[in-house]
């Protein structure tokens, strides 16, 4: 074969691993974004039982073909606060098992109709409106793309099977050690395994590998390699991510260190090919099998031992102290954004924390108005730029959502969560002015009647209890009729009493009982109890509209 021939097989090779490539993320998060909110609530599911959060791993990355991004996101999950390092081994050993079944699937022999899929897809996804319908035609067209590139890539390199400088050095992967660097710098490089395993199956269709030993060490290189893009994730994480990430590497590291012991001085190969015969199947199914053999096999072995390894992981990573809060926000995470679904939720669960801020934030107001405590209103001043902060970031994240390809669910969602925001925003804004009329009264030693000071108190009552009605609805994000009701007839008795007040407080300035400066600070107190009450109201309502028409219904 001429210089000019071997080059065009080389682009040929190359154009097949760009289009498995692709056709492998493609239909990944298509699987993905099909699966929507069932992934969410799949998630939310985990416990403290290694065995079921095991199950979670293997079914999740079933879904996305990829244990690298189930340990990203895993790593993303934990720096959120979402996960305990307990309970994402479980998870890590279900997603090694999980990853195996794209290796099964290429080791199908489906040629003929790949083309079927990739059309299939096209028409799907060119023709349909919905974008649930869109997703299906991504995960076929997707598969096709991937089979497609593994045949080009097959089809390209039996060239270097031909060569015996080629298979010379083949033949020295069969050394433990330079197998196992190979796998891991490989994996390492692309970080994903099933596509590593994918590219090894295509060397051996094509020839270049001739024999499983020359293959067994490489796969079990790759699942160390895979490790690297939780490591990535792991960087500027909190400590439970980064044991997270290392755990995840030590798993594969013992894994891959017990089967290279086993295939060493055990016939580990040749069981697989007394299953497998070549002459049968192939070697590529046999490298598919091994791939497969190997992640089931170190999660039973290792998987009972989670507690040494969540030990061992705090010995070389020991827990510290947790520090003190800091303006940053605590579920909102980049890496969950390759998880739609998930980095939904975490706006959601950002949006409580901050709901929760601005609801603290009212209460130290009102003391610090009705106690005189210069030290609360510090407090007040000090929370309300976090308040601020958190609205402008999760803002910015919602942005980035609605940039994604996400069910309309999911949009109408990040709709509700940014309108909600500005409402909680506003609130934490007229805790401020509470404490500069507290700050107004102490620096002029301003003092109220016993009656105004009754009638405030009341007030404070009905915009707490709004408050807290109006955040629990919220919060649940599904109508509860009877806080709705209260609600509604909270925020009628808080606007009935303003006015009631605003004509007791007149009454008393005309008996002089009541300063021209006190008269001001106790109108302006109204206004702002009665704002924020307009506004814990928003916030109760803003859920999606589906889920307010049960209001209507019920009434």
């Amino acid at each position: 074969m001429n210089t000019y021939d071997v080059i065009l097989k080389v682009i040929m090779a190359l154009g097949g691993l760009g289009l498995f490539l692709i056709g492998m993320k493609n239909m990944g998060e298509g699987l993905e974004l099909a699966a929507g909110n069932k992934l969410r609530v799949l998630l939310q599911k985990i416990t403290s039982n290694k065995f079921i959060a095991m199950l979670v791993g293997v079914l999740v990355t079933g879904v996305i073909q990829s244990s690298s991004a189930t340990d990203a996101m895993v790593v993303g999950f934990a720096n959120a606060g979402l996960m305990e390092l307990g309970q994402a081994i479980g998870i890590l050993f279900g997603a090694k098992i999980g990853t195996t079944v794209t290796s099964l699937l290429m080791a199908i022999d489906i040629k003929a109709f790949v083309p079927i899929f990739i059309f299939l897809g096209a028409v799907v996804i060119t023709f349909s409106k919905k974008n649930n319908i869109k997703y299906y035609g991504q995960i076929s067209a997707g598969f096709g793309m991937l089979f497609l590139g593994l045949s080009l890539m097959s089809q390209n390199l039996k060239w270097m099977g031909e060569s015996a400088a080629f298979k010379s050095l083949a033949d020295e992967l069969a050394f433990p050690l330079v197998g196992l660097l190979v796998g891991i710098i490989f994996t390492g490089i692309i970080q994903s395994s099933s596509a590593s395993v994918g590219i090894l199956m295509a060397l051996a269709m094509a020839g270049v590998i001739t024999d499983l030993n020359q293959a067994v060490f490489v796969i079990f290189g790759f699942n160390i390699g895979a490790c690297s893009a939780a490591l990535l994730s792991s960087m500027g994480a909190n400590r439970t991510a980064k044991q997270i990430a290392l755990a995840n590497f030590l798993i594969s590291a013992i894994g891959a260190l017990i089967m290279t012991l086993i295939t060493i001085f055990l016939p580990f190969t040749a069981f697989i090919e007394n299953i497998l015969p070549a002459s049968s199947f192939g070697l590529a199914s046999q490298v598919s099998a091994t791939h497969i053999v190997f992640n089931i096999a170190i999660t039973v072995i290792l998987l009972p031992f989670s507690g040494l390894i969540e030990g061992l992981t705090k010995l070389i990573l020991p827990d510290t102290e947790e520090e003190k809060e800091k303006m940053e926000t605590v579920y909102l995470d980049t890496r969950i954004l390759t998880t739609p679904p998930m980095a939904v939720l975490q706006v959601e669960n950002e949006c409580k924390r901050l709901g929760e801020l601005a609801r603290k934030n009212y209460t130290y107001a009102m003391r610090a108005f009705f106690e005189g405590d210069d030290h609360l209103i510090e407090k007040v001043e000090k929370n309300e730029k976090v308040i601020d902060f958190l609205t402008h970031e999760i803002t910015r994240y919602i942005v980035k959502i609605n940039g994604l390809d996400i069910v309309d669910s999911d949009r109408k969602t990040m709709g509700v969560m940014y309108s909600a925001i500005q409402d909680i925003e506003r609130i934490g804004d007229h805790a401020e002015n509470i404490t500069e009329r507290a700050r107004e009264m102490m620096v002029n030693k301003v003092k109220f009647t016993d009656e105004a000071m009754r009638e405030l108190h009341h007030l404070d009552e009905l915009v707490s209890k709004l408050l807290d009605d109006g955040l629990s609805l919220f919060n649940a994000q599904n109508v509860d009729f009877d806080v709705a009701k209260s609600v509604i007839e909270t925020e009628s008795s808080l606007d009935s009493h303003v006015k009631i007040y605003k004509f007791n407080h007149i009454n008393r300035m005309n008996k002089g009982v009541c300063s021209a400066e006190n008269g001001t600070i106790f109108l302006d107190m109204l206004t702002i109890l009665e704002r924020v009450g307009d506004h814990a109201n928003n916030v109760a309502f803003s859920i999606p509209r589906n889920k307010l028409g049960s209001i209507a219904v019920k009434g």
